[in-house]
């Protein structure tokens, strides 16, 4: 494991009981590594797997197969005990902010419960000027300290689990879908917050989410993902400019313009079917039932990530081949002034 590594997945697999039927693979392979002070970009859509790859990382879920490492440790079967310290090291802003908070506290008791479960601040004082100092931090005034959830709205919610999980400095944060349930003009401010922290803290983030233009503004580099599989890596102008896997392309094709008359020209990708059951996947390419340039060969190989550039790998057997032939015309990226 590289030096500069926080965490490290080998081949997770996240397999979940079915009732009277085969098991339901949520995660099924998935290697990845998140480096230190960036921002790894998990996308893909509704049951890929990315959320539970995300719990899997802080072992809220049990991993059926493969290994969790961070900060270089194996921490896959660590007991309930040791879990407490991974906590600390790897910490969650959650898709819900008014789920993830305790309606019944204020928001300073639940900033100041990392600091107690952690031993972070002795004393009650002590836990009061760091909860001020997280509110500061993420652009909230002191004395929303003593509000309830419920006072605040989706946004400021939101800004209150980014204190929380700051609390603990930890060396990563897995943001599970944090823009999803807000406004358009409430998103933009907390991906800008998000970024400004990163800059003045230097945190690590797992970015995962089923926006592809979110995530482009917001990563360094991008993993995407389709019924439980890794599909492509890449940076974001790698996988924005020349998307090596068929899926990939269809995801960009599928992103709207502003601009109408660019929006009538460009090209679509129409993928045939809907996600196949991830009880059942498809034999050899899971994503070839719904492929336009599917092959025989893609229902009897599982193909492995392929290199198609420097940084740049895609899990088809025809990566860098098919996808020009289907290509879209894919939004213009963020601007680098967003950066």
């Amino acid at each position: 494991m590289n030096a500069a590594t926080v965490a490290e997945l080998d081949e997770l697999a996240v397999w979940f009981p079915s009732p009277g039927g085969p098991p339901v693979r949520a995660v099924d392979g998935v290697s990845l590594a998140v480096r230190a002070s960036e921002t790894l970009g998990l996308v893909g859509e509704s049951g890929s797997g990315k959320s539970t790859t995300g719990l899997a990382l802080l072992r809220l879920v049990d991993p059926t197969a493969g290994r969790i490492r961070v900060g270089g440790e194996d921490v896959t079967g660590w007991s309930r005990r040791r879990l407490r310290g991974l906590r600390r090291r790897v910490a969650m802003v959650f898709q819900d902010p008014q789920a993830s908070l305790d309606p019944r506290c204020t928001v300073g008791a639940s900033i100041a419960e990392p600091l107690v479960v952690h031993r972070l601040a002795g004393s009650a004082e002590a836990r009061r000027r760091r909860v001020a100092e997280l509110l500061d931090l993420v652009g909230l005034r002191p004395e929303t300290a003593g509000r309830h959830p419920h006072e605040l709205s989706g946004g400021q919610r939101q800004r209150v689990g980014i204190a929380r999980a700051l609390a603990g400095e930890p060396d990563l944060i897995v943001l599970d879908e944090p823009i999803a349930s807000l406004d358009l003009s409430v998103q933009a401010q907390i991906m800008n917050l998000l970024r400004r922290l990163q800059r003045d803290l230097g945190l690590t983030y797992l970015f995962i989410a089923h926006d592809l233009a979110a995530v482009e503004h917001m990563s360094d580099r991008i993993a995407v993902m389709y019924l439980g599989r890794i599909v492509e890596t890449g940076t974001p102008a790698q996988i924005w400019r020349e998307p090596a896997h068929p899926y990939t392309a269809a995801l960009l094709s599928a992103i709207p313009v502003a601009d109408p008359l660019v929006e009538r020209d460009r090209r679509r990708i129409i993928l045939s079917g809907d996600l196949p059951s991830p009880t059942d996947p498809p034999s050899g390419c899971r994503f070839r039932t719904r492929c336009p340039q599917a092959r025989p060969a893609c229902a009897d190989t599982d193909p492995p990530a392929i290199e198609v550039a420097p940084g740049h790998h895609a899990a088809c057997l025809y990566a860098g081949e098919a996808v020009p032939a289907m290509r879209a015309d894919p939004p213009p990226p963020a601007a680098d002034a967003a950066r």
